[in-house]
Order: structure tokens, then sequence, then C-alpha cells
């Protein structure tokens, strides 16, 4: 039986692998979304980590 089982696992992944060539050409406004929210995602990441450097360097400068 394993021949079985090897064939009706080739056979899923082929149509799992016969997928849509260029998805996001066809759905360019969730593209522009993500886009979007990953720009502002990198942002106030980068907010948090600035504000956090320059605590940092005030209370070394304090110490000091």
């Amino acid at each position: 039986m394993p021949a079985i089982n090897t064939i009706v696992a080739r056979d899923a992944f082929v149509q799992l692998a016969k997928r849509e060539k260029n998805w996001a050409a066809r759905e360019p406004g969730v593209m522009v979304v993500f886009c979007i929210v990953g720009v502002v995602a990198i942002g106030l990441f980068a907010l948090f980590i600035s504000k956090k450097m320059a605590a940092r360097r005030e209370r070394k400068a304090q110490i000091v």
C-alpha cells in the first residue's frame, strides 16, 4: 500500500502546485493594504526603538 499513498500524495501536491500564477496582480487592493500596514508597523517600531535609545542616552548622561 505505500505505493498508493505516494501516488495520492503526489496528486495532492500537483493540485496544490497548480495555483494561479500572479495573485498579487489580481488583487492589487489587498497588496496596497499589506504595504500600508507594513510601513505603519515599521514606523511605529522605529519610533519605539528611537525613544528607548534616547532614554538610555539620557540615563547614561545623568550617571556620568
